[in-house]
């Protein structure tokens, strides 16, 4: 194998331009959900964290819409930024 085909073999999560990786649901801290993730902010991050510590963690993306007040629209802008 050369690194050339590495990138083929190796998940890497980022962005879409490549600068920063994704948040993940399971293990980012309240303060990196409110900094890093559009329209979240303090009581939405407070939120998921109490989510993820009261269901064992997130077992898929999709969940987010169980927690109150993440509509439809605000989990459309930030789905693509989040990873488990």
């Amino acid at each position: 194998l050369s690194f050339h085909h590495l990138y083929h073999i190796i998940p890497i999560l980022v962005d879409e331009n490549n600068k920063s990786t994704k948040v993940s649901l399971n293990s980012a801290t309240q303060a990196t959900l409110d900094e890093k993730l559009p329209g979240i902010g303090e009581v939405f991050s407070k939120r998921i964290v109490e989510y993820r510590n009261s269901n064992g963690g997130f077992k898929t993306v999709d969940e987010l819409r169980n927690i109150k007040g993440i509509g439809d629209s605000l989990f459309e802008n930030i789905k693509d930024l989040v990873c488990l």
